[in-house]
C-alpha cells in the first residue's frame, strides 16, 4: 500500500514537471513553433508608446499576449542580458560594455530603431526666459549658472530637475548636453540636481515650481509647461517633427527595441507591425516622430 502511494505521488510530480513551462506556444503556417507570450521591458520614455502598440496588436491578434513595463533603458537592457525579456526598450543606444556583458551571457543584442524623439528643455510658464544655447543649458546643469537673472530672467535660484541614472534619457542628456558631446569629458550633473523617477514627475514639478528647469521626451510634454527654443549655432529652434527630421533641433535621438539576435516567429511579426504605417501613426499621435513613413 505504501509503495503504491509513493508511486502515485511520483507520477503526480512528474506530470506537473512536464507541464511547468508557462510560455504558451502555437504553430504558424509552416509548422514551426512560435511564442504567444512576449515580455517587453525598459525605457520609461517608450513605455506609453509600447503600451499602445501592445494593446492595438493584441486586439487584432487575440492569441498573442504582450506584457509591457518600464523601469528605464538600463533595466530593460539588463533584463535582456539576463534572458528574462523578449524585447528591451531603450531611449539610448546600447553601450559597448553592455554588449560585452550580454555576449558573455550568450545573448546577441539586435538593435531596431522604432521612432525618433526630441529632448525638450522645459521651464515654468511664468518664467520669462524662452530660449537658451545648449552651452548655457550645460552650464546650468553643471552648477555654473545658478540664477535666472544671469540668463535675462528674474532674480530667482535655478532648480535643476533630471531623470534618475537608470534612465536612458538621463544618459543621453548627460553625454550630449551636459558634456556637449565630448566623449572624453568626465563632467557630471551638479550635486544640487534633483533626480525624479518619471517623465510625468518632471512635468509636474516644472508646472508647480517657477524656479525649475527640466528636460523630457517631446511625447511627454504638455501645455502646462513652457518649451525653450535651443541653439547650437546662430538659430534658436523649437522641437517638432519638422525640426527633428531636418536636424535643425540640436538634441534629438533615436528610440530602440533590442532583441536577442534577429527576431523570429511571433516577436518578428510584432516588430514588423510596429514598423508598419498603422503602428507608426501611434508614434505621431503620442507626440514622437515616426521612424517609417505613415503615408
Amino acid at each position: 500500500m505504501k509503495k503504491s502511494i509513493a508511486i502515485f505521488f511520483i507520477l503526480i510530480f512528474f506530470m506537473a514537471g512536464c507541464g511547468s513551462d508557462n510560455s504558451p506556444t502555437t504553430s504558424n503556417s509552416n509548422g514551426t513553433t512560435q511564442n504567444k507570450y512576449i515580455e517587453d521591458k525598459g525605457s520609461d520614455t517608450l513605455v506609453n508608446l509600447a503600451l499602445i502598440w501592445a494593446e492595438k496588436y493584441q486586439l487584432a491578434h487575440p492569441d498573442i499576449q504582450i506584457s509591457v513595463s518600464g523601469g528605464g533603458s538600463g533595466t530593460g537592457i539588463t533584463s535582456l542580458t539576463n534572458g528574462t525579456v523578449d524585447i528591451a526598450n531603450a531611449s539610448r543606444a546600447i553601450k559597448d560594455e553592455e554588449i560585452s556583458e550580454a555576449n558573455n551571457q550568450g545573448i546577441d543584442p539586435n538593435e531596431i530603431v522604432v521612432a525618433y524623439d526630441a529632448i525638450a528643455v522645459i521651464v515654468n510658464p511664468e518664467n520669462p526666459v524662452d530660449r537658451l544655447t545648449v552651452e548655457q543649458v550645460s552650464q546650468i546643469y553643471q552648477g555654473l549658472i545658478t540664477n535666472w537673472k544671469e540668463l535675462g530672467g528674474e532674480d530667482r535660484p535655478i532648480v535643476c530637475l533630471s531623470r534618475e541614472t537608470n534612465s536612458g534619457t538621463h544618459v543621453y542628456f548627460l553625454e550630449n548636453v551636459v558634456r556637449m558631446g565630448d566623449s572624453d569629458s568626465k563632467v557630471l550633473f551638479s550635486q544640487e540636481t534633483l533626480l525624479l523617477p518619471s517623465s510625468e514627475g518632471i512635468i509636474s514639478e516644472v508646472r508647480d515650481n517657477p524656479n525649475a528647469i527640466g528636460y523630457d521626451g517631446l511625447g511627454y510634454v504638455t501645455d502646462e509647461v513652457k518649451v525653450l527654443a535651443l541653439s547650437q549655432g546662430e538659430e534658436y529652434v523649437l522641437p517638432s517633427e519638422a525640426t527633428v527630421k531636418d536636424k535643425s533641433y540640436p538634441i534629438a535621438r533615436q528610440l530602440y527595441m533590442y532583441t536577442n539576435g534577429e527576431p523570429t516567429g511571433a516577436i518578428k511579426d510584432y516588430i514588423d507591425w510596429i514598423l508598419s504605417p498603422e503602428a507608426q501613426q501611434y508614434v505621431l499621435d503620442l507626440g514622437f516622430i515616426p521612424y517609417r513613413s505613415i503615408e
